[in-house]
């Protein structure tokens, strides 16, 4: 089974952070971002596509999972949206990267989301499954039909201390489900299963990843480090940078019907794409679809 082997790893921000690098050197530079309950294997396919077509390609661990590494034991373990995509800008001023194509989905696609919104001179493009990531935290207690809080019963478990206790007692159990009932028509079996599941063995996975669910609705603190950031993002700062978007027609997390309202949080050129046979982990179950974005977005910039 492919791999993304050799593994990196530089000092950037509170991070240690271990990441994936193919490609030249001298390519346009591509940030491929993983979301939760997944690893950098998402891009196990894509990843190589682009190398092949000239890119420079960065796939980093997030924090809480893999080889990344918190610098100091005094840092909150925060999985807040301001973390992630200070942790996606410190890597890029880490690799001595000025702009680069940013592209993701979940957690990730929420760090190139919040990238592109406060720092778009630092973005050539965004590539971003489910749209427009950044959170409204302001309005998260707002209730939504039933039908979608249906989907997010691992939310609200994570805000239980029983919840806690379950993902910290069977990983594999609580993410394998996860799996299943986002991506209801991908066929994935157990050995690429148990490749990304390993980096949920991370010590500060569970810390993150409960932090993550609980911060979003308000209900603890984020990181005083980070505040600046969040009030940043909390006047939801529109994407001006050449962006593609997707919602996959099987994703079991978020509706399709639910893309439409992101629009005016687009200012730049945006085009909007529902991926038949797609669930929540596009650039794994559809990765030729996913590449090919990145590669139409690169194309103008390659004519300059």
């Amino acid at each position: 089974m492919e791999s993304l082997q050799p593994l990196r790893s530089i000092e950037a921000g509170v991070l240690d952070v271990a990441y994936h690098e193919a490609g030249p050197a001298d390519g346009p530079p591509v940030l491929l971002m993983h979301g939760f309950p997944y690893d950098i294997h998402s891009y196990v396919e894509v990843a190589p596509m682009l190398a092949a077509a000239g890119c420079r390609v960065v796939v980093p661990y997030l924090r809480g999972y893999g080889g990344t590494r918190f610098l100091s034991a005094a840092t909150p373990r925060s999985g807040e949206q301001a973390a992630l995509g200070a942790d996606l800008l410190a890597l890029l001023d880490a690799l001595k990267i000025p702009r680069a194509l940013l592209a993701g989905y979940d957690w990730g696609g929420r760090a190139a989301c919040v990238v592109a919104a406060l720092w778009p001179e630092r973005c050539t493009g965004l590539v971003s499954f489910n749209s427009y990531n950044i959170q409204n935290i302001a309005t998260a207690l707002q209730p939504a039909p039933a039908a979608q809080e249906q989907r997010l019963w691992y939310q609200y478990y994570f805000h239980s201390e029983r919840g806690r206790a379950g993902l910290a007692k069977d990983r594999r159990d609580v993410t394998r489900l996860l799996w299943r009932l986002w991506s209801p028509t991908w066929a994935f079996d157990e050995a690429t299963f148990e490749r990304s599941a390993a980096a949920f063995d991370h010590p500060d996975f569970v810390e993150v990843v409960i932090h993550s669910y609980r911060h979003r609705y308000g209900l603890v603190p984020g990181d005083p480090a980070c505040a600046e950031i969040e009030a940043r993002l909390a006047a939801e700062p529109q994407i001006r940078v050449p962006s593609i978007t997707f919602d996959g027609a099987d994703d079991g997390v978020r509706p399709t019907a639910d893309a439409s309202k992101d629009a005016r949080h687009f200012a730049g050129p945006r085009s909007h794409r529902i991926v038949a046979g797609s669930g929540h982990n596009m650039p794994q179950e559809r990765p030729r679809v996913f590449a090919d974005a990145v590669l139409e977005l690169l194309e103008p910039l390659s004519r300059r």
